[in-house]
């Protein structure tokens, strides 16, 4: 089985995940940023991460995930943001990623904390919208991902590829 792991990221989050997850894979593999990838073509499974920008992907992520899943190629997301992960504002926020890769077989999501980047969180700070400046005055994210998160990316990695080998 040949297996992509491929991440955008900007602060550095997003890229200790796709570490962590490519870590725990044994099959053939390959790890990417989602610049150096023209197709998941070729790959029986492609891991793709992504941090969340303003409320979901970004436009050139939303580009790719629907490029890249309108095959319904096999592919897991694995999603950072600065949120904790029991906050509920996510689950809009990460049903838009499912939503763009939405021709592909999405195998499982994952998603997790991580740092929010000082600039963002300044502006969020002085933004009209009440609700992204509470936000920034309640960040919590400092250090994060941490250990945890990223033993817990890796325990999902190893999970997801058993469940992909006992199903082939």
């Amino acid at each position: 089985m040949k297996v992509l792991v491929a991440y955008m990221s900007k602060t550095g989050n997003t890229k200790k995940v796709a570490e962590a997850i490519f870590e725990e894979i044994s099959d053939e593999k390959e790890i990417k940023t989602i610049d150096e990838v023209d197709s998941i073509e070729g790959y029986d499974i492609a891991f793709l991460g992504f941090p969340i920008h303003k409320m979901g992907p970004d436009k050139k992520t939303a580009t790719l995930l629907e490029k890249h899943c309108l095959q319904g190629r096999k592919i897991v997301l694995f999603i950072t943001h600065a949120a904790p992960e029991d906050n509920q504002d996510l689950l809009p926020m990460l049903d838009k990623f499912r939503q763009a890769a939405r021709g592909a077989d999405l195998i499982d999501m994952f998603d997790c904390q991580g740092q929010l980047d000082k600039t963002t969180k300044r502006i969020m700070s002085i933004l009209p919208d009440a609700k992204l400046r509470l936000w920034a005055k309640q960040d919590n994210s400092q250090g994060q991902p941490d250990k945890a998160r990223l033993d817990r990316a890796r325990a999902f990695s190893r999970n997801v590829m058993l469940k992909i080998h006992s199903v082939n």
